[in-house]
């Protein structure tokens, strides 16, 4: 039975979404740095030194969002993205142009 979905178009905004993560790891990285420094402060009280240690662990959690895009790729049927590809591919006719 055919799904009635596009698992082809669910598979490249994966690929979308995957290029926007990966943009947005080195700049996270760089501010967990910041993040870690800025505990060093002397004289910081302890409530804020467990508010930074949280913004850490935050940042470390794009590690899950990688996971959760490798799970929806790993559920989308393969078959379902290769014949909607081969469609796409001889399902394409040239425009006339009269």
């Amino acid at each position: 039975m055919p799904i009635k979905w596009s698992a082809l178009r669910v598979s490249e905004a994966m690929d979308m979404v995957e290029e926007f993560v990966n943009q947005a790891a080195e700049p996270l990285e760089q501010a967990k740095i910041v993040a870690n420094e800025a505990r060093n402060i002397s004289n910081l009280p302890q409530y804020l030194d467990q508010r930074l240690v949280r913004l850490c662990i935050d940042i470390e959690r794009i590690d899950y969002i990688k996971s959760s895009i490798e799970a929806v790729r790993r559920d989308l049927p393969n078959k379902a993205i290769q014949s909607e590809r081969k469609s796409a591919d001889h399902g394409r006719q040239p425009v006339l142009v009269g």
